[in-house]
Order: C-alpha cells, then sequence, then structure tokens
C-alpha cells in the first residue's frame, strides 16, 4: 500500500470502531418498548438518586404511581419533587426505607401493605459498597446485608401483594461484577475488601433471582436479574494525572450516564413478552447467559433457605 494511504485509511479504521463501539454500547442499549403503565403501582428503592431516579422517573412518565424507597428523607423528597415537575405526574410519593434495618424494612413492607391496593413492579435498585467492615443494624456485612439480604427480606414480605395484583414483577439489578464473587455457604459475609463483598453480594441477587422464579411459577410474578452497565458518577472527583485528563473522553466512550444505565432496568419493568425469561439476567436490554455459580440451581436453593433464616422468615412462608 502507497505509505500516503497508510494513515488515512487507519485513521478510518479506528473511527470507524470507534464509531461502532460507541452505538453498540451507549446507543444500541435501549429500551424501545412504548407500554403505558396508568393504573400500576411500582416501588423503586435508592430512587432518589443515580439510576433508580432515572427508573423512577421514567416509569413515572409512563403513568405509574410510584413510591420511591430511600433512606435518606431529605433527598428523596427533592427527588419526589424533581420527578413530579418533570414528568406532570403527581402520583410519585417518598417513603423512607432503610435496607440496612430488618426493622425498616418490616414496617416499610407493612405499610405498603395497610395503605397500597396494588404492586405491579418491585425494582430492587439500592446498592452499596462496603468501604470497610462496616454492618447492617442486624450484624450484617453491609454489602451483602443491603445488597443481598435486605432485597430479599423486603420481596418476600411484598410477595402476597405482587401475587394478588398478577402479572407483575420483580427486578433485581446486579452488576457485571458477580463474575468476580463467589459464594462460600459456610462464609458468606467476611469481609475481604470491597472487590471481594460488593461482587458476592451482585452474586447473589442472581442467584435469588433464579430460586425466586422457580418458587413463584405459576403465580403471575416474573422476576429477571440485570446488569446496567459502567455509569458515570462522581468517583471520577478522586482521579489524578492523565486519568483527570482524560475523563471526558473516558465518560463520553466507557461510561453511561443514569438515563443510559437505566435502560436495561426499565426495559425489564416494560418489554411486551420477556415473561418466558422469568430467573434470566438481562444486559443491554438483551437476555444473556450467565457463567460459574450463578447458574447453579442447587446453590440458589441451598443460598435461599440461608438467607430464609438469616432474615427469620418461616421457610413456608413462600412456598407457592
Amino acid at each position: 500500500m502507497d505509505s500516503s494511504l497508510a494513515v488515512p485509511c487507519v485513521s478510518v479504521a479506528v473511527v470507524a470502531t470507534v464509531g461502532l463501539y460507541y452505538y453498540f454500547v451507549k446507543v444500541a442499549d435501549k429500551c424501545t418498548c412504548t407500554t403505558r403503565l396508568d393504573g400500576k403501582t411500582v416501588i423503586i428503592t435508592g430512587a432518589n438518586t443515580g439510576i433508580g431516579k432515572a427508573t423512577a422517573e421514567d416509569l413515572a412518565s409512563r403513568g405509574a404511581r410510584v413510591i420511591l424507597a430511600c433512606r435518606n428523607k431529605d433527598k428523596g423528597i427533592q427527588a419526589q419533587q424533581e420527578i413530579i415537575q418533570v414528568t406532570n405526574n403527581h402520583e410519585v410519593q417518598f417513603m423512607q426505607l432503610n435496607l440496612a434495618s430488618f426493622q425498616s424494612i418490616r414496617r416499610f413492607a407493612e405499610e405498603i401493605d395497610n395503605n397500597e391496593d396494588r404492586l405491579d413492579v418491585l425494582v430492587n435498585n439500592a446498592g452499596v459498597i462496603n468501604d470497610g467492615s462496616a454492618k447492617t443494624e442486624d450484624g450484617h456485612e453491609l454489602s451483602f446485608g443491603v445488597n443481598h439480604l435486605g432485597h430479599f427480606l423486603l420481596t418476600n414480605l411484598l410477595l402476597d401483594k405482587l401475587t394478588n395484583s398478577a402479572p407483575s414483577r420483580v427486578i433485581n439489578v446486579s452488576s457485571e461484577l458477580y463474575m468476580m464473587g463467589e459464594i462460600d455457604l459456610d462464609d458468606l459475609e467476611s469481609y475481604e475488601g470491597r472487590m471481594k463483598s460488593y461482587p458476592r453480594s451482585k452474586l447473589a441477587n442472581i442467584l435469588f433471582t433464579r430460586e425466586l422464579a422457580r418458587k413463584v411459577a405459576g403465580c403471575g410474578i416474573s422476576t429477571f436479574s440485570l446488569h446496567p452497565g459502567s455509569i458515570d458518577t462522581d468517583i471520577k472527583r478522586n482521579w489524578t494525572g492523565w486519568l483527570q485528563s482524560l475523563s471526558p473522553l473516558i465518560s463520553f466512550l466507557f461510561l453511561k450516564n443514569a438515563q443510559d444505565g437505566a435502560q436495561t432496568s426499565i426495559h425489564c419493568a416494560v418489554a411486551d413478552g420477556i415473561e418466558k425469561h422469568s430467573g434470566k439476567y438481562f444486559k443491554g436490554c438483551r437476555l444473556q447467559n450467565v457463567i460459574g455459580q450463578a447458574k447453579d440451581d442447587v446453590l440458589a436453593k441451598r443460598l435461599w433457605d440461608i438467607s430464609m433464616k438469616l432474615t427469620n422468615l418461616p421457610q413456608e412462608s413462600t412456598e407457592q
């Protein structure tokens, strides 16, 4: 090849590759379903910020009654007001929920049971990363306690409401980091750094989804786990040097904003015809295969049984 043509050809190839990458990573992963949710009730945990708030805004714009289940009252009320202003849907409500407290979860579920006529979609979105040896109010390692046990308890306490509102859905926001996680049933909660505890909790989300699908089969409840993508967050404020310089480019090419990151949660909440995939894992609004322990149904059942004991739930209460 003429050397004078080499550089332009390489440049075109690079631009084309980057363009295709950008399209498939950040543009193609969109929920295109136009389903309305008028008359439906949705609960979203951790809905005061990030993808939880973006999910709430989208579902409110579809006419749903949306309950923002958040720990921080001030931030929750602010999110409520902002979503109402954007969507002009006044059926957006804040309710306080601390997933690091079984007492708070039980109180929240009791309020829903007593005051809400129905529950059509539960989005278990909230998540934490344990930066140290922090524990929940009930003494559990924080990531496992909030990300798995908290949502496990909440979902089980709301199963009757979900069943009575069928067809209904439970959506568990996991993470592709589940691949780095490992479930040791004899040592579920040891803290060996955030890159051990967080992936373990995300793996537990997927196993919980698989076993929940088995238990509620025939009840009209569908359940899905998902990876939202790599999200652009305030963590970049800690970047220095060349990383800080490249921050805008990295965000543009590799990181999704909250609205883009919410697309798979929205898809699992509203897409038609995906009920047949109950128990499965989604990424980029598409069905994905899982690997390793995440496809171990025996492990999923054993984790369920242990989680029942840890949350003080009677085994027979969820057998359908």
